[in-house]
């Protein structure tokens, strides 16, 4: 099991067929003003890769846009509709279909509020992941082990918890839901872009 750094773009053939797990680092959270620094991506085989972009990147990046495109694959996230947003932005792609361990979580585990990533972790595989670099600053010219490794962590339990979560859902009687959720996504995080990220154009108001 290793973590490669890549310097904007994915090599070719470095990912076996099947679902991928991706996630975003960023400035901060505001899409259009904090811009995309880091991509990871996992083939759940034991290997992570980051993708990272310098300030000014043309996000040109043919290969890693290919797979995250690629219809026949599908993209596990947690919190997808934030990773959604920032790949739309920044490489022009919308990264779908989608699978959102967030979304399935929240479906499945009413007994509790607590959906982050290190929860779910803890709870579905019993493994500790690090949120220390969380805040870090990922627009900077090295990035430290510590950094690496939370990046590489976010994506690395992935496919593990996907095989759970749709064995509940099915438990559950709620994989149509969940589905019909997660092919939403795209459309919410365009509605984000768009400037009606805080506001519910479902509600009566």
């Amino acid at each position: 099991m290793a973590v490669h750094l890549h310097e904007e773009d994915l090599p070719a053939g470095v990912l076996a067929p099947g679902p991928v797990a991706v996630d975003t680092e960023t400035m901060g959270l505001v899409t259009p003003r904090d811009r995309l620094c880091l991509v990871q991506i996992s083939d759940g085989g034991g290997d992570e890769h980051l993708v990272r972009f310098s300030p000014g990147s043309s996000y040109a990046a043919p290969n890693l846009k290919a797979v995250l495109a690629d219809p026949a694959r599908i993209k596990l996230y947690h919190f997808a509709r934030f990773d959604l947003a920032a790949v739309q932005h920044y490489l022009g792609v919308m990264a779908a279909p989608v699978f959102c361990t967030k979304i399935a979580s929240k479906l499945v585990r009413t007994y509790t509020d607590r959906h982050g990533l290190k929860d779910l972790v803890r709870e579905l595989l019993g493994k500790e992941i690090s949120k220390q670099q969380q805040s870090s600053d990922w627009g900077g010219p090295i990035l430290s082990d510590a950094q690496m490794e939370y990046a590489a962590s976010d994506v690395r339990h992935l496919h593990a918890m996907h095989a759970i979560l749709v064995e509940r859902l099915a438990r559950e009687h709620r994989s149509e839901i969940a589905q019909a959720c997660f092919d939403f996504l795209p459309a919410r995080a365009k509605l984000d872009l768009a400037g009606w990220a805080e506001r519910d154009i479902f509600s009566h108001e």
